[in-house]
């Protein structure tokens, strides 16, 4: 009976044991399926990041070369424009009056009507509304975030009497192609808007502004 009982246990002991073995097995097993679920998640989300860098990077806007004028906004065909583009167009000038930080300024400006500049863009205006460009106006950015805007009709033949100018010379001198265009504007009695270094013109509209504060 004695030898019976101690094969029994020794039975015993040995099932046990080998039921601790393979529990443990089966928690190594499941340690290491989370953990490698875990590293190809992060090799996923590095490579999602790697593969979306280059698209991120082309999504970017090209930065301007030295004088050049990025015209955009709401335009179907947005492009940029040097002063050696303007001085190949057809040219208008002007002889303005206006007063600045330094006094009174008298000068003979040499140039291109902003509006043909910007029509070349296409401005989207709504033609299903009475006057629809009257609802555009047009930011011009210049050297050191220098910024004045206009309503459309300012620049507009069909309702200004007066042309604003991107100008490539000023009394006869031409501008610095670095420097870009000038704008001038011969009705602004004073020159807070003759915008220097121009860079930007951007077209818009008031829809949105007008609309979302109701």
């Amino acid at each position: 009976m004695t030898c019976g009982r101690q094969n029994q246990r020794r039975a015993g002991l040995a099932l046990a044991a080998a039921a601790l073995l393979l529990a443990g097995c089966g928690q190594s097993a499941e340690t290491k399926g989370a953990d490698g679920a875990k590293d190809g998640a992060k090799g996923g989300a590095a490579a999602g990041a790697s593969a979306s860098a280059p698209s991120s990077a082309k999504a970017s806007v090209a930065p301007l070369g030295p004088g050049e004028v990025r015209v955009g906004g709401e335009v179907a065909k947005p492009y940029s424009v040097t002063l050696a583009d303007l001085r190949k167009l057809p040219q208008a000038s002007v002889e303005v009056k206006f007063t600045s930080a330094k006094g009174e300024q008298r000068h003979t400006y040499q140039g291109v009507p902003l509006h043909d500049v910007l029509k070349t863009a296409e401005p989207r205006f709504d033609a299903a509304k009475k006057n629809g460009q009257l609802r555009g106006f047009v930011s011009a950015t210049g050297g050191g975030d220098y910024r004045a805007v206009f309503a459309w009709a300012e620049i507009d033949p069909g309702f200004a009497k007066s042309q604003v100018l991107l100008a490539v010379s000023e009394d006869g001198v031409a501008f610095d192609d670095a420097a870009g265009p000038r704008l001038v504007v011969p009705q602004d009695t004073k020159g807070g808007r003759y915008v220097s270094e121009l860079n930007q013109l951007w077209v818009g509209v008031v829809d949105p502004v007008v609309d979302g504060a109701k």
